[in-house]
């Protein structure tokens, strides 16, 4: 079993194209021996964002703190502290942080992510 804080797993900025202000922490993957789910911690500046993407894998997302904008193929979805956001394998998507103060989320992936 595994029990540590967020902040004492190592943190890097996101440089896939597109993300802006962006930085990223592996919580549980597989240097733990997660065979089934990767969580990872983003946080986002004020101003930045994830980059605009899509996968062939879905994910679950669990707003920690702050609020922001979920950009889909459907639009804009404004999203805030407490909730939780379902993105479908294959849909476009990204996280913007329009706020004033840091965006805190916590993101499930399939370990077979390529």
């Amino acid at each position: 079993m595994k029990v540590q804080s967020i902040e004492s797993h190592e943190q890097a900025q996101v440089t896939l194209e597109g993300a802006r202000d962006t930085k990223m922490r592996t919580l549980i993957g597989p240097d733990d021996g997660a065979t089934n789910f990767h969580m990872r911690h983003f946080e986002i500046a004020p101003g930045g964002c994830t980059p605009h993407h899509s996968h062939n894998y879905e994910h679950e997302i669990v707003v920690l703190s702050g609020q922001g904008v979920a950009m889909s193929e459907e639009g804009e979805r404004p999203f805030k502290t407490g909730d939780v956001i379902f993105v479908p394998a294959n849909e476009r998507h990204q996280l913007v942080n329009r706020s004033g103060r840091r965006l805190e989320v916590i993101c499930l992936v399939p370990a077979l992510e390529p």
